[in-house]
């Protein structure tokens, strides 16, 4: 994944936040608002309250690697802030995988057939 799509700066998380809609499902929460920048930006949280950081730092292994089958799915003049919940400590790949899909789904932010093109 390209670093340049990956979001660091606090400032730009609380963009997202501010200014994104949300929704949630048992494994994660996904903030989605139209692009601040020219390109799709991507950020990646997990709380402290998930534990201690080998289980964080998995979760955020997890959403990033959902996000990473999906990428090109999703319409480039979004930013995205995914959001790793309880649940998704104990989840597997292909279950956070099937989750994050599902929320884009919902989202309507993925890309019309026309466009895919």
């Amino acid at each position: 994944m390209p670093k340049k799509i990956v979001v660091k700066q606090n400032n730009d998380f609380q963009k997202i936040y501010r200014y994104g809609r949300s929704l949630a499902n048992r494994n994660l929460v996904v903030y989605f608002c139209k692009a601040f920048h020219p390109t799709q930006r991507v950020a990646f949280a997990a709380g402290k309250k998930l534990g201690n950081a080998v289980m964080r730092n998995r979760v955020k292994r997890l959403l990033r690697e959902a996000y990473r089958l999906h990428r090109h799915e999703i319409g480039e003049d979004y930013c995205l802030l995914l959001v790793g919940r309880a649940a998704a400590v104990k989840a597997s790949s292909s279950a956070m995988e099937k989750s994050f899909y599902s929320l884009c789904q919902r989202a309507d932010i993925l890309r019309k057939e026309d466009e895919k093109k």
